[in-house]
């Protein structure tokens, strides 16, 4: 059984951000979206809600350098402040090769090639359900 907040209301129906609002599963989406707008390699959604209280949903991407990495980073911390989702937290600086972003009910995780290998969240969360994404259209 999937915990609940006050109200009765599970987190993935609670919106975020401020004007238009989005749904977690919309914020994971966009920030999906933002990281292959910065060419990101390999990015996956992982529903979170039937494995912990922490966040909702796990987005994974990885980055062929350290430069590369934190275009991401930066890419979707712009694309998230777009869409009125504030960020909560980040860990790591200009010299990491694995940046969190903590957007609340979305939890980021921007890897170098190595770290992600290493670290194998996919595997360690095996059991989450993958989120189906497209990237943006664009235009010839």
């Amino acid at each position: 059984m999937v915990p609940r907040r006050r109200g009765g209301k599970s987190r993935s129906s609670e919106q975020v951000g401020e004007g238009p609002r989005l749904t977690e599963r919309e914020a994971a989406i966009r920030a999906a979206q933002a990281a292959d707008e910065k060419k990101a390699d390999q990015v996956v959604i992982l529903d979170m809600r039937p494995l912990t209280v922490v966040t909702d949903y796990f987005v994974i991407c990885s980055g062929q350098s350290q430069p590369q990495v934190r275009a991401i980073a930066r890419g979707i911390e712009e694309a998230m402040e777009q869409e009125g989702v504030p960020l909560r937290r980040r860990e790591g600086d200009d010299r990491s090769r694995w940046i969190l972003l903590d957007f609340g009910g979305v939890v980021v995780h921007v890897f170098h090639h190595a770290e992600r290998e290493y670290y194998d969240l996919e595997r360690l969360w095996a059991d989450a359900p993958r989120v189906e994404w497209s990237p943006v259209s664009s235009t010839p």
